[in-house]
């Protein structure tokens, strides 16, 4: 079989880390690159050597029949035109996180992968990190017994990345669409993907971008600017109950007065409980006496490879007609967990499922 050709569709900050993992794979060819602002399209054709370049998708799709399939890099309100465009060409498709703006838009991708019986895959990255493996060995292995609480925090004390970040009409939301999505699939991911039954959350726009602070190194979007608009919450939290019992408790921030940024993931069972703040920390009792378990080997999040097994992924299911279809509907329902906290934060009541 010939190499899967693949067009990356959005040339911002998270393409480049598809574009070195698709150059990484020997069975795939980085073919074409998309982009509606010439001059970032130019530069990254420039930096990865890429010459079919265009600044519309359908005018690429039509040109390049060849194309097997797109990596969705844009900005999250374009995902759902983008991919189901892309989807009725006859393309696979890797959309990144969040799938869309909102559940409805979601199920209309998810619903036209089906019609085409072409592959949606979501880019939920941190199901393929190493710390993730090691905690399902655990969990897979009996080590925490009946999981039945959760906690997750995504926190930044001055994060907002700014551009189109900050702007709702092209982001849907802020730190929990952004961040908590990956912590609120990782750690629904970890405990068997249980069907969620109730939400109550809570947002608040208390500290805007801190645009008047000096910088602070803190990642930033290609697109940010002095004109950056900045719609979107500065904090979300949330409660989530699950079908069978279980509740996540979820904290996501961009901007926050804390001492540092923070991200923790934290599972409890019936025989034992997790910690991963960075390492990977074991509770449980042994013998009659509690005990902390740590690890000889290092269990933190390692972006060393992190996309490459996202993307080896994707290729060998195209490659191979496996089914990636599961996460797509896992996306759909993490868009519908998004949707009710922020009408939860609104209505400032629960939300039922």
């Amino acid at each position: 079989m010939s190499k899967i050709k693949v067009a990356v569709i959005g040339t911002g900050s998270i393409s480049n880390s598809h574009i070195a993992a698709y150059l990484k794979n020997e069975d795939a060819e980085l073919y074409a690159l998309c982009d509606i602002d010439a001059d970032r399209l130019k530069a990254a054709g420039e930096r990865w050597g890429v010459s079919r370049l265009y600044t519309d998708e359908g005018e690429m799709l039509a040109a390049l029949p060849e194309i097997d399939a797109v990596s969705v890099c844009t900005w999250n309100s374009a995902h759902m035109p983008c991919t189901i465009q892309a989807l009725r060409a006859g393309k696979h498709v890797l959309c990144e996180k969040p799938m869309a703006l909102n559940a409805q838009e979601a199920q209309k991708m998810l619903d036209t992968a089906k019609a085409c019986n072409r592959k949606l895959m979501i880019g939920f990255v941190r199901r393929f990190g190493n710390d993730t493996q090691v905690m399902r060995d655990f969990i897979d292995g009996g080590a925490l017994g009946e999981i039945y609480y959760a906690k997750a925090t995504y926190l930044r004390r001055n994060g907002n990345p700014g551009g189109w970040f900050g702007d709702k009409s092209r982001s849907g939301g802020g730190p929990l669409i952004d961040l908590g999505v990956h912590v609120i699939d990782l750690t629904r991911y970890l405990m068997g993907n249980p069907k969620p039954v109730s939400v109550y959350g809570a947002t608040f726009r208390k500290l805007g971008d801190r645009r008047g602070l000096k910088d602070s190194g803190a990642y930033s979007s290609a697109s940010k600017s002095d004109a950056d608009l900045c719609d979107v919450e500065d904090l979300a939290t949330a409660l989530i109950r699950y079908e069978n019992g279980a509740v996540l408790s979820v904290e996501a921030s961009f901007c926050l007065n804390l001492k540092k940024d923070a991200g923790k993931v934290e599972l409890f069972g019936t025989r034992g409980g997790m910690c991963l703040d960075p390492e990977l920390e074991i509770f449980t009792d042994s013998c009659g006496y509690m005990t902390d378990v740590t690890l000889t080997r290092p269990t933190a999040l390692s972006f060393d490879g992190l996309f490459e097994k996202e993307i080896d992924y994707f290729v060998d299911a195209i490659r191979h007609d496996r089914d990636v279809q599961p996460i797509a509907e896992d996306g759909v329902t993490v868009m519908k967990i998004l949707d009710a906290v922020y009408r939860s934060a609104q209505t400032g009541k629960s939300v039922e499922l």
